[in-house]
């Protein structure tokens, strides 16, 4: 049986017919930038998430942009981060011209860990007139961006801590978690997003929210802050044609909103429907004795009471001979992925930070060892059976 990574044409067939008629609205008005759709997008999601204020914006990418540059990190600079994950977090703090660094992530979770924050940031004793942190190439430390990855919030109560401590900005980067919640403390649960200055989503077609092609949006708390935004993503324009400050064209288009606005209520079935994906992934791996060589992905706040504890954007788990293991799987048309291969320190475009093999050793392991499976709401008992059987059978010649 073949298992695809992904599968969205179930998803499609849902929804073709009210996907299509606002597909021919649009054209019918010729409102293609911004306008009625976008706003009703954005009205949602502030409902949806609880922030006070969303701006929709052209990526997820972008998302992150428009927030350093309003944010005014530039030259001089550095941002906090991690070096597992998607190139865009990274990619953007070094396009404002500031320098991304990488702190090692936790082994169970794959986010940033507050433990290994903690202790880098012992070495950083030098503060400027401002008490700001100085690295160790004179940059002022302006702000950390956690990443929500996989679909897990991130330990967001200490990060926020830190960040406090030592004057940082805070950037959620929560591409990959739309809806996925954290207990914070003081009880109740919060979205990831909404626990910092700003929150960035992606809507990339595979997301578990996803759009007919880029798109993003940005939540936030303030204001002005969310004024500001609204002016970056028309290239710092305010009124028309009267330009403060440089921006980028970093708006949303109408039908990418429009299919969001399709999509956004079905959006916590899909997310239940991907965790009992994986509480069979875990039964069975469990029940084939499994569990000593592959490593299930943590869910460190499912005994929290939460609904959305974890949205599986992807299940990730960690096994050794991972390449062979993903070569095996190919023969049987079972779909998986990489993600990532390379921690970002590695790559070659950041050769010139210095990072050094070792540096950043957890998120050189994970990038060893880990394999994305199926996982998507549509994937049936039988097609992960199919999974876990090829799985079984590599291993089985261990014994």
């Amino acid at each position: 049986m073949r298992v695809p990574l992904l599968d969205l044409s179930e998803q499609y067939r849902l929804l073709a017919e009210p996907l299509r008629r606002e597909f021919d609205e649009i054209i019918a008005s010729q409102s293609f930038i911004l306008g009625p759709k976008v706003e009703q997008f954005e009205r949602a999601l502030v409902e949806y998430c609880g922030a006070k204020h969303a701006v929709g914006v052209s990526s997820g990418t972008d998302a992150l942009l428009a927030v350093l540059m309003a944010l005014g990190i530039g030259p001089g600079d550095a941002v906090i981060t991690s070096p597992y994950t998607f190139f865009a977090t990274a990619g953007c703090i070094a396009r404002v011209g500031a320098v991304p660094i990488f702190v090692d992530i936790d082994r169970e979770t794959f986010n940033l860990s507050p433990a290994a924050l903690t202790e880098f940031l012992k070495g950083l004793f030098h503060r400027n007139v401002k008490n700001q942190l100085v690295d160790f190439a004179g940059r002022i430390i302006k702000a950390i961006v956690p990443v929500h990855l996989f679909g897990l919030c991130c330990e967001m109560d200490q990060l926020n801590e830190i960040a406090a401590r030592h004057q940082f900005t805070v950037i959620e980067d929560a591409a990959q978690a739309i809806g996925a919640e954290y207990p914070a403390q003081g009880g109740g649960a919060r979205q990831a997003g909404t626990m910092s200055m700003a929150g960035c989503f992606s809507f990339y077609p595979s997301k578990n929210l996803g759009a007919a092609g880029d798109a993003g949006l940005i939540v936030c708390q303030d204001d002005d802050f969310a004024e500001r935004l609204r002016i970056f993503r028309q290239h710092g324009m305010e009124p028309r044609y009267f330009h403060h400050v440089i921006g980028g064209n970093f708006r949303l288009d109408a039908i990418q909103a429009a299919v969001l606005n399709i999509k956004l209520p079905y959006l916590d079935e899909w997310s239940a429907a991907r965790r009992k994906v994986a509480d069979i992934y875990r039964e069975e791996f469990t029940n084939r004795g499994l569990t000593s060589k592959v490593m299930l992905p943590a869910e460190p706040y499912r005994s929290a009471g939460l609904t959305n504890h974890h949205i599986y954007h992807q299940y990730v788990v960690r096994v050794p001979r991972r390449d062979d293991l993903q070569r095996h799987l190919a023969k049987y048309g079972i779909g998986s992925a990489i993600y990532y291969p390379l921690g970002l320190h590695e790559q070659k475009c950041f050769a010139h930070l210095g990072y050094r093999a070792g540096d950043l050793p957890e998120t050189e392991k994970a990038a060893r060892e880990t394999l994305a499976l199926p996982i998507y709401p549509e994937l049936t008992r039988e097609m992960q059976l199919t999974v876990v059987n090829a799985i079984a059978e590599f291993f089985s010649n261990d014994d």
